[in-house]
C-alpha cells in the first residue's frame, strides 16, 4: 500500500492513536489539547483515516475501537523522505546544514549525530 501525506488534523489524530494503540473516539478526544474539537469532527477524521488505509477498527455493537494499520516508523520514513526530497534536493547534508544554519540543531546534538555516524561507519567495516 502506498502511504499518502496526512493533513495536520489527520496527523494529530494518528499521533494519539500511535500512543494509545487502540482507542474509541472518546479516548482520542481525551488526549487532544484544549480547545477540543467536536466529537463528530474527530469521528469524521478517524473515518477518513480508515478510508485512506491508516486505521482499522473492531466493532463493539454500534461503537468502533480504532487502531493504526500504518506504524509511526513507516509514516516517519515516508514524511522524512518527502521532506528531504521536496526541500533539500534529496540531500541529508543539505538538511543538516539548514538545521545548523537556522540554529535548529545545537552543537551538543551535532556531536551526537557525529557519534552516530562514526558508529554506523564502524559497523559497516
Amino acid at each position: 500500500m502506498e502511504i499518502r501525506e496526512l493533513t495536520n488534523a489527520e496527523e494529530e489524530i494518528m499521533q494519539k492513536l500511535w500512543t494509545l494503540g487502540k482507542a474509541f473516539v472518546k479516548d482520542i478526544m481525551e488526549e487532544l489539547p484544549e480547545p477540543k474539537p467536536a466529537y463528530n469532527t474527530v469521528s469524521t477524521i478517524v473515518r477518513i483515516l480508515e478510508s485512506k488505509g491508516f486505521v482499522g477498527h473492531e466493532a463493539f455493537g454500534k461503537s468502533h475501537r480504532y487502531y493504526p494499520l500504518i506504524s509511526k516508523d513507516a509514516y516517519r520514513n515516508f514524511a522524512t523522505g518527502k521532506l528531504v526530497s521536496s526541500y533539500f534536493d534529496n540531500s541529508a547534508r543539505n538538511m543538516v546544514s539548514f538545521f545548523l544554519e537556522e540554529n535548529k540543531l545545537n552543537l551538543k546534538e551535532a556531536d551526537e549525530i557525529l557519534r552516530i555516524i562514526e558508529k554506523a561507519k564502524s559497523s559497516k567495516k
